[in-house]
């Protein structure tokens, strides 16, 4: 019998794999694990199949520094992510078996277009499953106020954009007054999700003090936009009761956050703008009406002096008492006038607010509906789960990794588990009764 140390073994698979594998080959894959160290791309693929998500295959890849410097910005230009667990990729690789380090896929190219695509897929299943949700459209519908001046900021605090934002805002040339509240987060790499997640939630238990939201990043890698397109948070926007308003800094096309808010605008600076010709535009308006109202007023006194006048002219001994009497109703009838306008305009604010109450106490009602859903689904996910039955004093008989239902599939010889609560009992099968 030829005996082989494990240097000649491996060196014999190395020639194997030399000889029989000496072709590149394009190979699709997901990114289970990316890790640089020493300029290079150490990579753990795996590939999971399509009905229970389990992997079915590993290997390790590597991506040597030569080629790691040229793949890696292209692939960030070009998908606008970085090379990181959970994507799908398409790598040209050859294989590599070394005596002491053992088997690895060598990459040779990588193509950021297939990635793009999956990218774009996944996406294009979010905005769909928003849809039948039926929450796609809920930011959308809500109404800015018409003097919207208080503000709930959702952005780093060291971000330039931020300063930019605060800076066009509160400085307007308009010397128009708005109120502003950081609520930090953070707006670039892993944690872009659950931080502004965190921050919404913060702001939602006292939205009765602000008129709408902005979420603002300013400049930053396009590579890090991918905290902006996930369904937790579109989630959060959609179902959040006041307008978000976006301003993320990117070119690229919108982001599903952007498509979810109630508005959104290019950078920061874009989103302060937006705001304060909005109000401006509300100013201009009442400034308009009020002008309005005062020339009508205007005119109708002089049309009445005028006719004092005549009457004065035409009838010089009772000029004394009809103007007095004149004088008496156009000052009463200023008066009413003045009463009727305000009245108008306590009565529109007062519909104004009993409409926001309204939709305030609808969208609490939502929402603890919705809560009260979760909670029983949880409930029955919880009775559902074997561990409580097993917990009861039940058992699942097990063999080669599958429950036992039916007394057919076994036969004497074999060897079955029975898990517990706590602990399996293994035991051979001696008799079997129908």
């Amino acid at each position: 019998m030829t005996r082989f140390s494990l240097y000649e073994l491996n060196r014999l698979v190395r020639e194997a794999i030399d000889t029989l594998l000496a072709d590149s080959f394009w190979l699709e894959a997901e990114v289970a694990e990316a890790r640089e160290r020493g300029g290079h791309c150490y990579i753990d693929l795996v590939e999971k199949d399509n009905t229970t998500n389990t992997p079915i295959a590993r290997a390790a890849a590597r991506c040597w520094r030569t080629t790691w410097e040229i793949q890696k910005p292209r692939f960030e230009k070009i998908t606008g992510q970085t090379f990181k667990a959970g994507i799908k990729v398409l790598l040209k690789v050859h294989p590599q078996f070394h005596e002491q380090y053992g088997f690895s896929w060598i990459i040779d190219d990588i193509d950021p277009t297939f990635t793009l695509g999956d990218l774009a897929r996944r996406r294009q299943e979010i905005i769909n499953r928003l849809k039948v949700e039926g929450v796609f459209d809920l930011n959308h519908e809500l109404k800015l106020p018409l003097l919207t001046q208080r503000i709930a900021v959702v952005s780093s605090p060291l971000a330039a954009g931020y300063g930019d934002f605060y800076k066009q805002l509160h400085g307007n040339r308009f010397k128009l007054r708005f109120e502003t509240e950081l609520f930090e987060a953070t707006m670039q790499g892993e944690l872009v999700e659950q931080s502004i997640i965190a921050a919404l939630e913060r702001i939602y238990l006292r939205a009765e003090e602000f008129d709408c939201v902005a979420i603002i990043r300013g400049g930053g890698a396009t590579a890090d936009m991918s905290g902006f397109d996930t369904l937790a948070l579109a989630e959060n926007v959609a179902n959040f009761p006041l307008p978000i308003i976006t301003g993320i800094g990117h070119e690229r096309d919108e982001c599903i956050l952007d498509l979810i808010a109630h508005t959104r605008q290019k950078t920061p600076t874009a989103v302060a703008t937006f705001l304060v010709e909005r109000l401006q535009s509300v100013n201009e308006r009442i400034n308009q009406l009020k002008e309005i109202i005062t020339q009508a007023i205007t005119h109708r006194l002089t049309i009445e002096k005028m006719q004092l006048n005549r009457l004065a002219t035409n009838i010089p001994h009772l000029f004394a008492t009809i103007k007095t009497k004149h004088e008496a109703h156009l000052s009463q009838l200023y008066q009413a006038i003045l009463t009727a306008i305000n009245r108008k305009i306590t009565d529109s604010r007062n519909r104004h607010d009993m409409a926001e109450q309204t939709i305030k106490a609808a969208l609490r009602h939502r929402l603890q509906h919705e809560r009260h859903r979760l909670e029983l689904v949880e409930q029955k996910l919880k009775l559902s789960d074997p561990t409580i039955l097993l917990q009861r004093g039940y058992s699942i008989t097990i063999k080669d990794g599958k429950a036992l239902r039916d007394t057919k599939n076994i036969k004497k010889g074999d060897i079955i588990q029975t898990r517990l609560a706590k602990g399996t009992i293994e035991s051979k099968i001696t008799e079997i009764k129908q």
